[in-house]
């Protein structure tokens, strides 16, 4: 009879039998979305969220409506009851600039999610099913591309100036501005459209738009996600520009309409540079957060492809 003490089992060999801790709910959710982090990321996601913090709260705070104008005393310093000053205009400078970076990020939200919207259904159609229709729309595509944007903006913009309607010009830039996107989709579709994956969908019966969401749509949402925020910056940039020249509606507080009426006011050369140095300011800051955010999403999607 072997002795008892050959089959006994020290504390360490139990401790190593014991199964690992099962990962909680909450441990795989984190997990499952720390891979994005990075710092270029979490900084311009820190700037942005300030801004739209500060502009869609802080004006259910507004004392006056801030385009109303002759509100206050023309050009008064800065103050504790004027943070940034007033404008020649009677204006708050302060409350301007808040109301004015609400109105245009909403103005590139807008912008982008019908970019995002038209490229994304014309570029996944066009690359998966091919023939005669992919011609037909990659003719219209080259043809959308091909057309100078900003001569097309100014035209237009001189005729609908008078328009009460502040959002036409983001309508004309969706109209001419999503034709860049639907190409770049539909390229990235026509890379996964005979892998193997793809086949065994239709194989199994699947039809041509359950393949375009279930199946391929995952894999140009990283695309998505870069692209939206950039056309947001393209949408600012391409307003504040006509904003300038004054061929956008410079009545409603935006980021480039400031500037329109700092300029025309000779904002210098009353001494009052808070006018025009704060939306400068205000819109260097709202693109560096918006270019960190997109760089830091494409850096996080290219480490997880295994390509950075």
């Amino acid at each position: 009879m072997s002795d008892i003490r050959d089959t006994a089992v020290s504390p360490a060999d139990l401790a190593a039998a014991e199964p690992a801790p099962k990962a909680t709910p909450g441990r795989r959710e984190r997990a499952s979305w720390l891979w994005l982090l990075n710092a270029r990321l979490v900084l311009g996601l820190i700037i942005i969220a300030i801004f739209l913090l500060g502009s869609f709260v802080l004006p259910l705070f507004a004392p006056h409506d801030p385009a109303q104008q002759a509100t206050y005393m023309k050009n008064l310093k800065i103050s504790p009851a004027h943070w940034l000053g007033t404008n020649g205009l009677g204006q708050d400078t302060l409350w301007y600039l808040i109301f004015a970076v609400r109105n245009s990020l909403i103005l590139g939200i807008f912008v982008g999610i019908g970019i995002s919207a038209i490229s994304t259904a014309i570029g996944l159609s066009a690359g998966f099913i091919g023939g005669a229709y992919e011609r037909i729309v990659m003719l219209i595509v080259d043809s959308f591309i091909t057309i100078p944007l900003l001569p097309i903006l100014i035209i237009l913009g001189a005729l609908i100036r008078g328009n009460n309607n502040f959002f036409t010009i983001g309508l004309i830039i969706v109209i001419f501005g999503w034709a860049w996107n639907a190409r770049t989709i539909r390229s990235m579709v026509l890379s996964l459209r005979e892998r193997e994956f793809i086949n065994m969908a239709r194989f199994s019966g699947a039809g041509t738009l359950a393949i375009l969401v279930r199946e391929i749509f995952p894999y140009v949402s990283a695309y998505l996600v870069v692209g939206f925020i950039n056309t947001i910056l393209f949408a600012i940039n391409t307003e504040a520009t006509l904003a300038v020249i004054g061929l956008s509606k410079v009545d409603v507080p935006t980021l480039g309409s400031i500037i329109f009426w700092a300029l025309n006011y000779n904002a210098l050369f009353t001494g009052n540079t808070t006018w025009l140095v704060a939306p400068i300011v205000a819109t260097i800051l709202l693109f560096l957060g918006l270019f960190l955010t997109s760089t830091g999403f494409n850096a996080a999607f290219a480490s997880r492809r295994g390509v950075a």
